[in-house]
């Protein structure tokens, strides 16, 4: 059974084209964003998730829920954060990476970053 993918159409180029946009794109450009700030350990997700990233299968939207309406986007990721950092910082440098890489890549507007904290991941103090 073929998944269901949901697509936005985010221009339409009159006699040439419309060009839509998968939300699933926009998750991944919200995770890969959300990844690049220091501080972030990594994406947490769902038990499926973990087991799918075990077996080799890369999830890069792991951890985000977009929700997309009338053009505008509300981003929920749940992030894994390194023990030390301070959190308060770390979630707004990756609401502030979050918003700018969906507008810039999407033509979207971002209205909410929403960061929900799983956990601390302890491998960086283990080598202290």
């Amino acid at each position: 059974m073929a998944e269901k993918r949901t697509t936005y159409k985010i221009q339409d180029l009159g006699r040439i084209g419309e060009v839509h946009i998968a939300d699933e794109v926009v998750a991944i450009v919200a995770g890969l964003a959300a990844t690049d700030v220091d501080g972030v350990a990594s994406m947490a997700g769902n038990i499926t998730n973990e087991l799918v990233s075990k077996l080799g299968k890369k999830n890069l939207s792991k951890g985000v829920r977009v929700t997309i309406l009338e053009g505008v986007v509300t981003v929920d990721l749940s992030l894994n954060i390194e023990y030390g950092r301070n959190i308060l910082e770390t979630s707004k440098k990756v609401q502030e990476k979050v918003k700018s890489a969906i507008e810039n890549m999407t033509g979207l507007e971002v209205a909410d970053v929403n960061i929900h904290i799983a956990s601390v991941d302890m491998e960086n103090e283990k080598g202290k």
